[in-house]
C-alpha cells in the first residue's frame, strides 16, 4: 500500500474530505495531540468514512454536525493489529508519515478510495 497522498484523489472526495476537514480540524489537531502525549502512539490516523467502520473510537458523528464523513480516532499500532498495515509496512508508513503537528493523516475509506492523505492543519 502507498502510504503518501494519492495523486488520483479526485476533486469529488478532495472537496468533501475538505470541507468536512475544516469543521472537524480542531478536534482532530486535540485529539492527535493527545494520543502521541499520552503514549497511546506517535503515529495518530484518522479514518473517514461514509459509514461506520471497526476502525478505532467514533470521534465525529457526520450525522450530529451535518458532514459527509464519520471521522474515528485510531493510529497505526491498531492498523496494524488489524492487519491494514503489515509488520513489514511499518517502516515505510512511518517513514512518510508526515508532522503530526502541521498535517493530519487521514485513512479515507469508501467505495471508490481507499487510501492514506495527509492534509495540513489550517493556520490559525
Amino acid at each position: 500500500m502507498d502510504y503518501t497522498n494519492d495523486p488520483e484523489l479526485n476533486g469529488k472526495y478532495l472537496g468533501t474530505i475538505t470541507k468536512d476537514f475544516a469543521t472537524v480540524s480542531d478536534t482532530l489537531s486535540e485529539a492527535s495531540s493527545q494520543i502521541r502525549k499520552r503514549d497511546i502512539s506517535k503515529y495518530p490516523i484518522f479514518v473517514f468514512a461514509r459509514q461506520e467502520v471497526p476502525l478505532g473510537g467514533l470521534l465525529v458523528n457526520a450525522d450530529e454536525l451535518n458532514l459527509e464523513w464519520h471521522v474515528f480516532a485510531s493510529y497505526l499500532e491498531l492498523f496494524v493489529q488489524q492487519g491494514i498495515i503489515s509488520e513489514e509496512g511499518i517502516e515505510a508508513f512511518a517513514q512518510t508519515y508526515r508532522e503530526p503537528n502541521e498535517y493530519c493523516c487521514l485513512f479515507v475509506l469508501d467505495e471508490e478510495f481507499t487510501n492514506f492523505v495527509y492534509i495540513p492543519y489550517p493556520e490559525d
